[in-house]
């Protein structure tokens, strides 16, 4: 009788800063977010996030040892798009096989924000056994429709642009508005007028426009259309069943985050079968508040970190 072949995850490149006795953290960011959590002697370039994770940062790398890593994507095909999908659980299994292979049996914690938050999730779905607490920022069960509609248009201009030949100009674009949606419209009003900077006979800029395009090149700098693709739509196939989520689990809820509403993961926590606590993260910067907040952050995540089992309601 013939077996079918073992399926062996495909094992993300990885970095791991603090002392090698000390619990493990595995610490995740959005989809932009690498390896590089923080500043440490193999590299002390400043990390994703410098802010919160360090010595005698929220994220002590005196006391805990933090593992970070790099996202699975889906290649890229002669025709610049992915090669083939890969998901929230692909990551998670991946993840799994990476804490094999760094001889990490049991996480203390998973920390993950936005896509990271997606893959805690998971990850907990998936590998219960191997960690005692899930802290999820700005990240529910699955996909907010809406979000979902406006991450397609963002695939299919960056499609466009494949089909074009400008897959630079796309993928500004396509970040250009996803920084909409990783603000919040407050934020827009106090920051930007609505004074154009110069008028054509046909045409006008405006402040804000300087602004996305600003991030959408530096974005596109960096990234590729199949790599964009890949992750974006891994974000709308996420999918977890709340039910079979039995860690014990922190939501932290960003105000005004259009991504992951706080009802959406007002639902989740009902739903996780688990002690599950929802904290809000006040902040007029929507979605992005995990980068940007690190001194109303810091706190929450000291109280995850810390906060005994049994103490959870």
């Amino acid at each position: 009788m013939s077996l079918a072949p073992q399926v062996v995850a495909q094992i993300p490149a990885y970095e791991i800063v603090g002392p090698p006795d000390a619990p493990a953290i595995a610490v995740l960011g959005g989809i932009s977010a690498t390896r590089h959590v923080c500043a440490n002697p193999d590299d002390a370039t400043p990390g994703w996030w410098e802010m919160l994770a360090g010595s005698d940062r929220a994220l002590d790398t005196t006391r805990w040892r933090l593992f970070g890593c790099d996202f699975l994507d889906g290649g890229c095909g002669d025709d610049g798009r992915p090669e083939r999908l890969v998901t929230t659980r692909d990551q998670a299994d991946g993840i799994a096989a990476a804490l094999d292979d760094a001889g990490i049996e049991r996480l203390h914690a998973f920390i993950g924000a936005s896509y990271g938050g997606m893959v805690a999730l998971a990850f907990a779905e998936r590998h219960p056994e191997r960690l005692e607490r899930v802290v999820a920022i700005g990240a529910a069960h699955a996909s907010h429709p809406m979000i979902t509609a406006l991450r397609t248009i963002q695939r299919r201009i960056v499609e466009l642009g494949l089909e074009t030949g400008r897959a630079h100009d796309a993928l500004v674009l396509a970040r250009a508005l996803a920084m909409t949606t990783y603000r919040t419209a407050a934020e827009f009003d106090q920051r930007f007028g609505i004074t154009p900077d110069e008028v054509t006979s046909n045409d006008a800029t405006f402040p804000v426009e300087g602004y996305l395009r600003h991030h959408g090149e530096r974005f596109a700098s960096r990234w590729t259309p199949a790599r964009f693709l890949a992750l974006s739509l891994s974000s709308d196939l996420h999918a977890v069943d709340p039910a079979c989520i039995r860690v014990p689990t922190f939501l932290i809820a960003e105000e005004g985050d259009s991504i992951a509403p706080r009802v959406q993961l007002e639902t989740l926590a009902r739903e996780i079968a688990a002690p599950c606590v929802l904290l809000d993260l006040p902040t007029t910067h929507g979605h992005d508040a995990f980068l940007t907040e690190p001194h109303a952050l810091g706190p929450l995540l000291s109280t995850a970190l810390t906060s005994r089992i049994p103490a959870f309601t």
